[in-house]
């Protein structure tokens, strides 16, 4: 038997796993790291984690991302040398963090690695009856193995697309493993380029869960710091709290039939993105300043959120809210959220033992735990008997 192979069903066998979750998200801001140790599979999963860093990206990183991301025409041979570049550079980034903790890489069983999206394009985006759901991830696995020497699972969006979803939100199958209460509902937010949730409710069926996206997080707030200031971010929403909301802005923000469709969905910056709020400007009268245009764009993410939690779910005095992602460092958006959301509490992922910044890191780790060491697998998406696992494995050697 192949060294290697054999190497994979030991670890499989294993009372508990150390595997390293990466999350690089549609803010292209760094590489989220999580070590996380698993005991068990399953609905019995258990993690801790050991030890998380979000190690940022250099702007000359950022820009070569910026060339292929989002866009309908590129460079189609920088696309190809991007990809193993990523995942070489995560695979860099990896060792440094291990080496920092005092691991060596034989301490660990796996890497899941997310990659770096850099499109997104289910058949409600794209609307070509001939095509499927699509979705793409650079950051090549098998070079991320290779630099590490820990073996690999990566492009776990695309076996989702497989079995009928549309590779996006995951972290339904993560959230149900590792957060289910029978105390209580659960309505975890993530707030990221893109906002999603998940809801769990007390009774524990998968069958009554659910995730969904529910449009833009920051990533129109963030790219309008970057044209307008040249800045990543509104740090602590300064600029935006010392603007005024446009209603009329506002309206034709949410004017778009994404928010009419039925959940769940999914969505990226492919549509929610600079064109698209420099469409619905010049169908207002308004002349905004820029803070605020951020201020509005604020009340888009939060108010598109929050009225999709309130239509898909029952939320009761048994319903508690936690929130995970950057957009949870945004006190206006957290402030807006809460006013929408009164009468339930709203809490942060950290109240449930996990940074709410390394939640997506630690949702991806899981899906590897349970294709390396689970049974069962997961719900097909299509609504089909059959279940599934998702994930592709690279060896080291």
């Amino acid at each position: 038997m192949n060294p290697q192979i054999e190497k994979l069903y030991q670890i499989s066998k294993k009372d508990s796993r150390l595997i390293v979750g990466l999350m690089s998200g549609t803010s292209m801001d760094g590489l989220d790291i999580a070590l996380c140790k698993f005991i068990g599979a399953g609905e019995a999963t258990k993690v801790e984690l050991v030890a998380f860093e979000t190690l940022p990206f250099e702007d000359d990183t950022k820009d070569e991302i910026r060339k292929v991301f989002a866009k309908d025409t590129i460079d189609f041979p920088h696309l190809c040398r991007l990809n193993p570049w990523i995942g070489n550079l995560h695979g860099m980034l990896v060792n440094k963090c291990l080496a920092k903790w005092g691991f060596a890489a034989s301490d660990i069983d796996a890497i899941a690695s997310h990659g770096q999206t850099v499109m997104h394009q289910p058949k409600r985006l794209h609307d070509i009856e001939k095509f499927p759901n699509s979705t793409l991830q650079i950051g090549d696995a098998d070079h991320l193995a290779i630099i590490t020497g820990i073996l690999t699972l990566s492009d776990f969006r695309q076996k989702h697309c497989a079995a009928g979803g549309e590779g996006a939100p995951l972290a339904l199958y993560g959230d149900y493993m590792l957060f289910s209460s029978s105390e209580e509902s659960r309505v975890l937010i993530n707030i990221g380029g893109i906002a999603n949730f998940t809801f769990l409710p007390s009774n524990r069926d998968f069958n009554a869960a659910f995730a969904t996206d529910t449009g833009p997080g920051n990533t129109i707030i963030d790219a309008y710091m970057q044209k307008h200031f040249g800045l990543p971010f509104d740090e602590n929403a300064k600029l935006a709290t010392s603007g005024k909301l446009i209603p009329e802005l506002l309206r034709e923000l949410k004017g778009h039939v994404y928010f009419e469709q039925a959940f769940p969905k999914t969505t990226g910056p492919e549509l929610f993105n600079l064109t698209y709020l420099n469409s619905a400007l010049t169908k207002t009268n308004a002349s905004p300043t820029h803070e605020d245009v951020l201020a509005t764009l604020c009340h888009f993410s939060a108010e598109t959120l929050c009225d999709e939690i309130s239509k898909s779910t029952a939320l009761d005095s048994n319903t508690n809210i936690y929130v995970s992602g950057g957009g949870m460092h945004n006190p206006l958006l957290i402030a807006l959220i809460k006013r929408a959301l009164s009468g339930i509490e709203i809490k942060s992922m950290d109240d449930l033992g996990i940074s709410g910044d390394a939640k997506e890191a630690v949702l991806f780790a899981s899906l590897a735990n349970e294709t390396l060491a689970g049974k069962s697998g997961f719900i097909k998406p299509d609504g089909g008997s059959e279940r599934f696992f998702m994930g592709k494995i690279s060896l080291p050697k």
